[in-house]
Parts: C-alpha cells; sequence; structure tokens
C-alpha cells in the first residue's frame, strides 16, 4: 500500500513563520479552522506547537484529507480532529470555531473564492475572532518582487483565472465580511500574513 502522507516543500519551509504568528494573535484555548489544508503539514506542526488549541483541518479533495489523516495519526495528535470536506463557494458546515486560518488559497483559486471567504469566516466568527491569511499579494497594484511578477505569470499560464491578489482587494471584502483593517506582516519569500479580526 502506497503512504498516503503528501509533502509540499514551501509548507515545510514557512510553518515556522507562521506560527509565530499565530502563537501571538490566537487565543490560549479555543478552536481553529483551517481552510485548505493539503498535505496537513501546517496543522499538524501548529498542533504540536499549541496543544491548548483544538485544530480543525478541511479540504475539498479526498487526498488531501487522507494525507492529513495519516499525518495526523503518525504524529499521534489527540487535539486535531478528522479533516472537513470544505468548499470555500459551497456552504461550510455549521461548528462553533474561534479562529479561521489559511495559506496559498487565493492565488490558486477563483477570484470569487476571496469573497466567499471572507463572508463565511464571518459568519462563524463571533466579534474579535481572528482570520488569519497568508500568501503572497501586489500592493497598490504593484508586484513586490521579480520572483512574485514571475509566478503570477505562471500561475496564470496554467490557469487564467489564478493569479496573485491584490492587497486593497482582499482588504476591502474583509471589510464587507465584517472584518476591521488587517495587521500586515512581511514574511520570508516575499509574502504576507494578514491578521484580521471580526468587528
Amino acid at each position: 500500500m502506497s503512504n498516503p502522507i503528501l509533502f509540499s516543500a514551501p509548507a515545510a519551509r514557512n510553518r515556522q513563520h507562521i506560527l509565530e504568528v499565530l502563537r501571538a494573535e490566537l487565543p490560549d484555548q479555543g478552536s481553529v479552522l483551517e481552510i485548505a489544508s493539503g498535505t496537513g503539514q501546517h496543522i499538524a506542526y501548529f498542533a504540536q506547537a499549541l496543544p491548548a488549541l483544538h485544530w480543525q483541518p478541511s479540504d475539498p479533495d479526498p487526498d488531501a484529507r487522507a494525507s492529513i489523516s495519516a499525518r495526523v495519526a503518525a504524529d499521534n495528535l489527540s487535539n486535531v480532529s478528522e479533516p472537513l470536506s470544505v468548499n470555500v463557494l459551497e456552504p461550510w458546515p455549521a461548528i462553533r470555531i474561534d479562529a479561521v486560518i489559511t495559506a496559498n488559497l487565493l492565488h490558486i483559486s477563483a477570484p470569487e473564492v476571496l469573497p466567499a471567504l471572507m463572508e463565511k469566516a464571518g459568519s462563524l466568527l463571533a466579534a474579535g475572532c481572528l482570520l488569519h491569511i497568508y500568501g503572497p499579494f501586489r500592493v497598490a497594484g504593484t508586484f513586490t518582487s521579480p520572483s512574485n511578477a514571475e509566478f503570477d505569470a505562471s500561475l496564470r499560464r496554467r490557469n487564467p483565472f489564478w493569479g496573485i491578489r491584490d492587497l486593497e482587494a482582499v482588504i476591502a471584502e474583509a471589510h464587507t465580511g465584517g472584518f476591521g483593517d488587517p495587521t500586515i506582516r512581511d514574511m520570508p519569500a516575499n509574502n504576507l500574513s494578514l491578521t484580521f479580526r471580526r468587528r
């Protein structure tokens, strides 16, 4: 039987940097929903580092969910639930959560995923709760590095609906979804950390 555990080199590189932000921003206790958990590397790493929190992974891809389940079992993590099948554009489960996190989602999804993410995260989160988004963004319509411009071009060759999103558009949709202005942190490899709070 083949090993179902998938591996992402970018997730391995950026997990510690994202964890440093989450450690500073997340509550001491509560439930965290990850949208587009992918290989499960992020949520397994965060769950080990922050064991007082309960972690809920999700992904619409059955291979990703199989990887997450196998990784959680291999790491013997008791604070991670079985992954849910969540498509951002479809109804989300009615669960109680205290934070929503996602990494490297918006640039490899259709444009309508952005408003759907903001609307549905906003509907689940109470005032003061956190939405954290990590990834590359254009700022004032400009790529933050030549490598991001090249990355955007490669994404659009693969799918014309993909591409690095404008930071200002993300913030505007967040406001519509009921979130305040984000705390923005520069991250390695020309990425940004955006931490929103529900108004």
